[in-house]
């Protein structure tokens, strides 16, 4: 007796089929949906090794497993896959930094420490290190990107560290000193890091004592501190803030 019904029956071929396509389509959702961040890692990876300009869209598809007209879906140019790639590896961290100096308990000497060693593990100590060295060496020939990254890194970094530094001085733990030239002095070193990484600290050089940047951040936070604190004299209260 043949079935009524017109649907496969479990086991045939046009069962095992349609069965294959209900998996395979979550797996395909999954895969569309992570395929920004695959286009992203790709990105991060060439840029760094090749720089900015001798980077083709075609490679970075290729190493993402997509073809190049997918990239352009998400990325209708290099400079913006650029751009996408900045603003995830630092302009996410400044933000999440201004969060941090909005909701830090406790000595504001400690949230710039916070601050530097949050940068160490997320930028400096990774691939996106390598940023830095892309800006100085390449961006003079792309003024838009010049503008781009003064606008989304360069100043709101410097805000970052300014609010950080006023709310030391505010709470009485730090001298009035200027703001920016301040700011500019706690970021220093961690951009000479960044730089160090992908120059001179990325080859086997002898005779130069290597680096412990965790140790030198480290350092250097603790003289900056030391010339912040407030210097009471005798018979003269700390200085406080106008």
């Amino acid at each position: 007796m043949r079935p009524t019904s017109s649907a496969p029956l479990q086991g045939t071929p046009a069962a095992t089929r349609a069965a294959n396509r209900s998996e395979e389509a979550p797996t395909r959702q999954r895969r569309k949906e992570a395929r920004p961040q695959e286009l992203l890692d790709a990105a991060l990876e060439l840029f760094v090794e090749k720089g900015f300009a001798a980077t083709r869209a075609e490679e970075v598809a290729q190493r993402a497993g997509v073809s190049k007209g997918t990239l352009y879906l998400y990325y209708p140019s290099k400079e913006e896959l650029f751009k996408a790639v900045v603003r995830q590896n630092l302009g996410s961290l400044i933000a999440e930094g201004k969060e941090a100096v909005a909701q830090f308990q406790g000595h504001s000497g400690d949230l710039l420490a916070k601050l530097m060693q949050t940068w160490w593990e997320r930028v400096g100590n990774t691939r996106a290190a390598g940023i830095h060295k892309i800006i100085l060496a390449e961006v003079r020939n792309f003024p838009e990107l010049a503008q781009f990254y003064a606008d989304e890194i360069i100043v709101p970094a410097d805000d970052l560290f300014c609010s950080a530094v006023l709310r030391g001085i505010t709470r009485g733990e730090f001298r009035a000193l200027p703001l920016h030239e301040t700011a500019q002095a706690l970021m220093a070193p961690m951009i000479f890091l960044a730089l160090h990484q992908h120059s001179v600290g990325a080859c086997p050089v002898q005779g130069c004592t290597a680096l412990d940047p965790e140790r030198m951040l480290r350092t250097h936070l603790d003289l900056v501190l030391r010339g912040l604190e407030t210097r009471p004299t005798a018979g003269q209260p700390a200085e406080t803030a106008a």
